[in-house]
């Protein structure tokens, strides 16, 4: 089983970004979760296309652009070439999110649909076979730090299941709350992207709680409730 740690820089300290990637390289991050705020879609504002370009100098890994911004077809163009391997956007904002969806492709980037805690799973059935990946968020998007919603085990479960009826094995990413003491349960629910900000960065010692992470990724799931764990599991890439 393959699951990606995707530390998330919203809450390192930004005056010191390349020691944060550092860090949380040297621990095994997997990728690295870029979250892009436009004060519209979500109340904060955060970084655009620079910052994004001097973070593709200094990583190792991908760059997980998430685009919490509520028209991201302008800046498509701007993020990829600026380093981003993965972009993601918001199903809420974008009346014609096929065609967001390929353009994102044909830009040679990753493409990801986002889907907010209020939004139905249903929400993704006539895009499930075009994605790349879908991002469940497990928080109300805007800022780091906030808890785990409880019962988003469920709705990774039921992503992951809409995919597999598509026919579509790309993997179920999921962000916001996530620590070693939830991310077996969301690992066993089918998610294999895990985003974690606070519980890497505001831990004290970023590389060791990235390593943390991915071990307890791959613990036992003992914890998981019953009807998370009948689920079939797929869709590792």
């Amino acid at each position: 089983m393959n699951v990606l740690i995707a530390p998330s820089i919203l809450s390192a300290d930004f005056a010191a970004l390349g020691e944060a990637v550092a860090a949380i390289e040297r621990g095994g991050a997997d990728l690295i979760h870029v979250d892009v705020m436009d004060g519209h879609f979500v109340p904060n504002i955060t970084i655009g296309p620079p910052v994004v370009r001097s973070l593709k100098r200094i990583a190792t890994v991908p760059l997980d652009v998430h685009l919490m911004i509520m028209d991201p077809d302008r800046y498509l163009n701007a993020f990829v070439e600026a380093g981003a391997a993965r972009v993601s956007v918001h199903i809420e904002v974008l009346p014609h999110l096929h065609r967001t969806v390929h353009a994102i492709k044909a830009l040679g980037a990753k493409a990801g649909v986002v889907l907010n805690p209020a939004t139905p799973v249903t929400a993704l059935e006539e895009i499930a076979a075009d994605v790349d990946f879908v991002l469940v968020m497990s928080v109300n998007p805007g800022f780091g730090g906030q808890s785990f919603i409880p019962g988003s085990e469920r709705k990774v479960a039921a992503v992951r299941a809409l995919l597999d009826r598509a026919g579509n094995q790309s993997p179920v990413e999921i962000d916001g709350g996530i620590d070693a003491g939830n991310i077996g349960r969301v690992v066993a629910a089918g998610a294999r992207i895990i985003v974690a900000g606070s519980a890497v960065f505001h831990s004290g010692n970023p590389e060791g709680a990235t390593r943390e992470l991915k071990a307890a990724a791959l613990a036992p799931f003992s914890d998981a409730p019953a009807e998370v764990r009948a689920v079939p599991v797929k869709g590792g890439r």
